[in-house]
């Protein structure tokens, strides 16, 4: 048996050779071009409109935390950058290029014109595909041939191949590249995929058809392949399309190992290994008008390809100003002191803070009145709300009433916990979250609501604490996120006992999944390995490490799971 698997290594490490061999030959080839999602265009408005009363400088902000009126300016600019920019061949924009697509049809006829302006100025081609707030086929709507015929020189002009049934082409980029342009979206709902066994396999059959003509296929789609969060199954079932893990087999095998996406508008990136060992990278996309006002660009050899995200740091605020009326002194300050770290950032704060305040009512978590957690969590939902709004620091604070119940809060510059959850929200939307298990923004968020818990918990025993727990986590189809919980819990406690079990399986499914990116791939800037890299060594060594991961994983867990149950039995 040694032997045979000494001949087989033998083999693969020749044909790896030459496969290394041949790529070398062609390592000045290179392919550069930007990548912006989720323009959501808006015709801006004449004045401001106040949305948030209690706010003093951003009341103009919305539960979107978009720039809305700023939209335009934002796209100008980011054209008028990859127009400078010497290098960038061509733009992708995996949908949503309006906001209100379906019945605005003067938002498309403006971005239309902005891009067919950008392509004949600088002969640099725009590949769009549609989005879920782009067109739909309702009566009335803007419908997806609308949306083809508008947007036709902007990739349906030079398609070689075209899916009937959908919006989907496919375009030569150059002479090693292939695009494959994937219509996603339902054909009528408002945010979930539309994919079937028939997309499927019309991705895969014109990936490998580019691999017969010799080349190598980039897919493009609205939305994610693959999961952007922890549990985006359960918090983001919508943006994620089904089946999302036999998808991303099929297509890395069919040999795509570039993804683009939007949607979550997040900027994250991360990976999937076959069983036969290919891996396959999806790149989710930030809103272009949203914080961090994002943009990533690519450059791709055979041997490696190199990302880098761009913001959007200046827009013409004279222009603005002299559209849109209503604009305070203090906002255009703070607009010229940093359009992207300082007015954006601060309007997207507002925004997520009005929102998520209005989405942790109990009517809009579609809790069942009748479950018999109902008012446990009805209980600890209400006493949330007032949490977020109450000083951490000072007399009668979080730090001095967390240390009577024996829990210590460390110290930190917030100055509540809106400020810190809208923080680790715009950290998971710009990417490369660096608030680990162990950091202090998760422990002071996590013991925060321990102490929630242990006051409103002190005569609920452990174990049915437990029960709660896993009912909750059934109900809400989030099993295959235990590991999450389990590692996110004994980081903040140590060794965990049934109750902050409980404390975690409540409260990470809301808040914790916006704050830790461990997958291994960055998400703005970084390298991962060319599309003429593959070879049988090398996948073998790949399904080597997702075998040790998955191990690993299991061990964690079984461990741990032992360990729960031995202290709620005994």
């Amino acid at each position: 048996m040694k032997k045979i698997i000494a001949v087989l290594l033998t083999v693969a490490m020749i044909f790896g050779v030459v496969a290394v061999g041949a790529s070398a030959e062609e390592q000045n080839v290179d392919l550069k071009f930007a990548v912006a999602s989720d323009l959501h265009y808006v015709c801006p408005e004449e004045t401001l409109e106040e949305n948030i009363p209690y706010e003093d400088v951003f009341w103009h902000a919305n539960r979107r935390a978009e720039l809305q009126n700023e939209a335009g300016f934002i796209i100008d600019e980011f054209l008028r950058q990859c127009a400078e920019d010497d290098d960038c061949e061509f733009v992708l924009i995996p949908g949503d290029l309006v906001n209100d697509g379906r019945v605005v049809v003067q938002q498309h006829i403006d971005v239309a014109e902005k891009l067919a302006k950008f392509e004949d100025e600088t002969g640099k081609p725009v590949y769009v595909i549609n989005g879920n707030h782009d067109c739909a086929n309702n009566e009335g709507d803007f419908t997806l041939d609308d949306f083809k015929q508008m947007y036709y020189r902007f990739g349906w002009e030079e398609a070689i191949a075209v899916d009937d049934d959908t919006n989907s082409y496919v375009v030569d980029l150059n002479d090693k590249y292939r695009l494959i342009a994937l219509d996603s979206c339902h054909k009528t709902a408002s945010t979930e995929d539309g994919m079937d066994t028939e997309r499927v396999m019309w991705v895969c059959d014109q990936a490998k058809q580019a691999k017969e003509d010799g080349k190598y296929p980039i897919l493009m789609m609205h939305h994610n392949l693959l999961d952007h969060l922890p549990i985006q199954r359960l918090i983001s079932r919508n943006f994620i399309i089904k089946w999302h893990y036999s998808t991303a087999e099929l297509f890395a095998d069919s040999g795509i190992k570039l993804v683009f996406s939007g949607h979550e508008h997040c900027s994250d990136a991360t990976v999937y290994t076959s069983a036969l060992g290919n891996k396959i990278y999806d790149f989710a996309n930030t809103s272009l008008i949203m914080y961090p006002l994002q943009y990533r660009m690519f450059t791709m050899t055979e041997e490696e390809i190199t990302y880098e995200s761009k913001t959007i740091d200046s827009i013409d605020i004279d222009a603005l100003t002299s559209t849109v009326d209503g604009y305070t002194p203090e906002q255009i300050a703070l607009m010229k002191e940093g359009m992207n770290d300082v007015y954006a950032y601060q309007f997207f704060k507002a925004g997520i803070q009005y929102r998520l305040g209005r989405d942790l009512k109990l009517e809009k978590m579609g809790l069942d009145e009748d479950a018999f957690y109902y008012d446990l969590v009805a209980s600890v939902v209400n006493e949330l709300n007032d949490s977020l709004e109450m000083p951490i620091y000072g007399e009668g604070g979080i730090q001095e009433r967390a240390a009577e119940f024996g829990l210590e809060i460390p110290d930190s510059d917030y100055e509540n916990l809106w400020d810190l959850v809208t923080d680790l929200v715009s950290f998971h939307y710009a990417g490369g979250e660096y608030y680990d298990l162990y950091s202090t923004e998760v422990t002071i968020l996590l013991r925060s609501v321990a102490l929630l818990l242990r006051t409103e918990f002190s005569v609920i025993g452990d174990k049915t604490l437990f029960l709660i727990a896993e009912s909750f986590l059934e109900d809400m189809g989030i099993d295959s996120a235990s590991e999450e919980i389990m590692k996110l819990a004994i980081s903040v406690f140590g060794e965990v006992s049934a109750a902050e079990y409980a404390l975690v399986a409540l409260a990470s499914p809301i808040l914790y999944s916006f704050a830790y990116d461990d997958d291994g791939v960055h998400d703005n800037d970084g390298v991962i390995e060319g599309y003429g890299t593959s070879t049988v060594v090398g996948n073998i060594q790949n399904v080597s490490d997702n075998i040790e991961r998955i191990i690993n994983k299991v061990i964690f867990y079984l461990t741990q799971a032992m360990d729960i149950l031995l202290k709620v039995l005994l």
